[in-house]
């Protein structure tokens, strides 16, 4: 069993940065991280659960560096 954010960690802290209309703080982000909602899932579910979303989710021990990362590769403020 493996924790899974639903929605995603990504998703949540994208829509989170559109609505500030800024880059998110690190403290804002592991915010979000602390406060989003999760579900365990065995590993056969939280996979078909990666290929339904096309993508995967960031490590929520690493989700500070995975989101600088990401995020310039998402469109809007700070992305492509």
């Amino acid at each position: 069993m493996i924790p899974m954010f639903i929605p995603s960690l990504l998703s949540t802290l994208r829509s989170r940065e559109k609505a500030k209309g800024a880059p998110l703080t690190e403290s804002e982000v592991l915010e979000v991280r602390h406060r989003a909602a999760s579900m365990m899932l065995r590993l056969s579910e939280a996979a078909k659960l990666v290929k339904s979303r096309g993508y995967e989710d960031l490590d929520p021990d690493q989700c500070w560096a995975q989101w600088q990362e990401m995020r310039k590769e998402l469109p809007g403020p700070g992305g492509a």
